[in-house]
């Protein structure tokens, strides 16, 4: 279904190592450690290094003590792998790990344990752990998965109680990945929360249309892990379409030329390379500066998405952008199953058995500037990828059944069309028809367990050897003096129960825009 994410790969990690920082712009960093100590791929030890330092290294000389970011490389088979960053101000040394596992979390964490014991001198318990997880398989699951650090690193499906030792000795550090099944919540997921935190509904808004019209899009911070949390979870808002374009979360001075490529692209560059890209005659770019929250566009692509999804959708996420939980998230799962959702009216069945997706029918719709807005969608990338995915699960005979479907049946998004759900099913009968009402089922009884989760699946479980990692110079944790700039907030985790920071006001508006408030209460409210 157009996803870049590798199925089942063989490690949790493929490589680990400590760069420093280069002494001039044309030299390359350095290489103090890394595991495995027979690591060869030359490409990657001259490359990836560099990717550790994406600023400006005699411009920037002061920060933040500690940042984490996340850099995302794209392999022969167009698998995404992500290289997990702890930069520390202080030794100008930066810790990466590489990985085909999005563990955003996961791997920050062990990365503030491999730190300690850097700094400890521990390094013989640095290389055991390594070896560990580097050796240990993961669970063939489409669960969360659980990394305990006891007197042994276990790797298991389920959160185990208690955990690591018999026991139940406190303090034993334990990682949960995320269920892929699952919204990404807030304040669990840093990305999301580092985006509601840094940007405003309106450019959110701004920012989502550029992506379903597959603009250029550049997005600016100081702050390299506000940079990268932005990046990825503004990617994440397009489920289940995946941006299938050039995607780099942070962008290293050698590369700034990708800024002035005439295809779609979504990728985040330090502020301190600001002047670097503008000399280079950008055109037609949908520019944010996360730092003074404002947002540059030249085109009207809010306007050509019909108001009543637009003005649902933001109604939706002035309530939940300062609530914790799947709020946000459900908000954008809804914009796209009511734009998207009837895709399914267009499946159409060949005389042989095989479906296919009509054009004409998907279009066939009683809303003008919906009608309008699907002509231009079917021919987005992400879209021909969703449908091409789909239509590979239904002729091998299966059934999607991801939140997506779900949204779709709970709340009948198809009901605005001329062809009904229920004539679908009806032309599906051979062979087609016991599969969608299987799912219609399945989905509904999904659905009603789904609004029991609560909020509770990693809050509870921070230790205190976390919280005091973090508070050492952690991204979420670092405390500053309060001010208006973004860089000087309160720890993202502390904005929810209590007044929300100020924002930066200046904002610029896309050409003519239009402020819609129509709360369509019938669509959205379910």
């Amino acid at each position: 279904m157009g996803s870049r994410l590798k199925e089942n790969p063989e490690r949790t990690f493929y490589w680990f190592f400590e760069a420093t920082c280069p002494i001039a712009r044309d030299k390359d960093p350095g290489l103090l450690f890394q595991f495995p100590e027979d690591f060869s791929d030359e490409e990657s030890c001259k490359t990836l290094p560099r990717f550790c330092f994406p600023y400006d290294i005699q411009r920037v000389r002061d920060g933040v003590a500690v940042q984490h970011f996340t850099f995302v490389l794209t392999d022969l088979e167009g698998c995404q792998r992500f290289g997990f960053c702890r930069l520390t101000n202080s030794t100008q040394t930066c810790l990466c790990m590489l990985s085909y596992l999005p563990w955003f979390e996961v791997f920050y964490k062990l990365l503030n344990n491999l730190a300690d014991y850097l700094t400890k001198g521990q390094t013989n318990e640095m290389k055991e752990l390594l070896a560990a997880l580097y050796q240990q398989p993961i669970p063939l699951t489409v669960g969360s998965v659980t990394l305990q650090m006891g007197e042994q690193l276990l790797v298991s499906t389920q959160v185990s109680h208690p955990v690591g030792h018999p026991g139940g000795q406190e303090g034993v550090p334990y990682f949960i990945a995320p269920d892929p099944r699952n919204l990404p919540s807030i304040p669990e997921s840093r990305n999301l929360t580092e985006l509601i935190v840094a940007v405003d509904v309106g450019n959110l808004l701004q920012l989502y249309a550029s992506m379903l019209f597959e603009r250029r899009i550049l997005i600016f911070a100081s702050k390299l892990s506000t940079l990268t949390a932005c990046v990825h979870a503004l990617s994440a808002v397009l489920y289940p379409m995946y941006w299938q374009h050039i995607f780099i979360p942070v962008l290293p001075p050698h590369l700034l030329d990708y800024c002035c490529a005439p295809m779609p692209y979504l990728i985040g560059v330090h502020t301190s390379l600001t002047e670097r890209v503008r000399s280079r005659g950008l055109e037609e770019v949908v520019i944010l500066n996360v730092d003074t929250n404002t947002l540059e566009t030249p085109f009207d692509d809010l306007k050509r998405i019909p108001s009543d999804v637009m003005s649902g959708l933001k109604v939706h996420l002035k309530r939940q952008a300062a609530s914790p939980g799947w709020g946000v998230a459900r908000a954008f799962l809804r914009a796209q199953a009511l734009l998207f959702g009837g895709y399914r009216d267009a499946l159409q069945r060949h005389k042989e058995g095989e479906m296919w997706f009509s054009e004409e029918l998907f279009l066939d719709h009683r809303s003008p500037s919906m009608r309008q807005f699907l002509q231009s969608a079917i021919h987005l990338q992400f879209f021909k990828e969703f449908i091409d995915g789909r239509l590979d699960i239904f002729n091998k005979g299966k059934e999607p059944g991801d939140l997506f479907e779900e949204e779709i049946l709970q709340y009948g998004t198809m009901a605005g069309r001329t062809k009904s759900y229920q004539q679908l099913v009806g032309n599906l009968k051979k062979g087609g028809g016991a599969l969608i009402l299987n799912m219609k089922s399945k989905a509904n009884m999904t659905a009603k367990g789904f609004t029991k989760c609560g909020l509770k699946n990693l809050l509870i479980h921070k230790d205190h050897s976390e919280a005091h990692a973090l508070q050492r110079g952690g991204s979420v944790s670092h405390r500053r003096v309060k001010s208006d700039s973004l860089q000087s907030r309160l720890p993202i985790t502390e904005h929810f129960g209590m007044t929300r920071p100020r924002r930066p006001l200046h904002k610029h508006r896309a050409p003519n825009e239009e402020e819609n408030t129509e709360d369509t209460r019938d669509t959205w409210d379910g």
